[in-house]
């Protein structure tokens, strides 16, 4: 099951956001492989800025960028926030499929810019990338290739 909500934030709110993570001054950290760490072709690479991590609970010092974000989601315990970049590199790139933690929990994706980019959830569904659109799922089953859009930053 999942659930898809367009224009999830305030044009405003939503506005800062997309400027801050767009901007050239948002510290992006290199990636060399995206879901299989042994798979390390040159285009399988990606940026990532790690907002929240439960085992260092230790926030970034940008936390408060997404927070408009969490303020409308109701959370029961947050487990990892990652803000993703993926360059266009003029291809989509079939990831490999995989879950993020080894046990039952949500996920959300949070679209910042429109693209051709897409995720397909594990029944199949094809999911656009829509700016300021969230995407809710059940990050514990383990998305198909092309899981992930390689042109768009998302909050999974």
């Amino acid at each position: 099951m999942h659930t898809i909500i367009d224009n999830f934030l305030e044009k405003t709110e939503f506005n800062v956001i997309e400027s801050i993570l767009t901007g050239a001054d948002f510290p992006w950290y290199f990636q060399n492989a995206v879901a299989d760490l042994t798979h390390t072709h040159l285009s399988d690479f990606y940026f990532s800025h790690m907002f929240y991590r439960l085992d260092n609970n230790i926030p970034s010092q940008l936390f408060h960028i997404i927070e408009p974000v969490l303020k409308k989601i109701k959370v029961n315990k947050l487990l990892r926030i990652k803000g993703n970049l993926y360059p266009n590199i003029g291809k989509l790139i079939e990831n490999q499929p995989h879950t993020d933690f080894p046990f039952e929990h949500k996920g959300a994706i949070f679209y910042i810019n429109t693209n051709d980019g897409y995720t397909i959830l594990n029944d199949g569904t094809k999911i656009e990338s829509i700016a300021n659109r969230i995407l809710f799922f059940d990050a514990s089953k383990p998305l198909p290739p092309y899981w992930q859009p390689r042109r768009i930053l998302s909050g999974r």
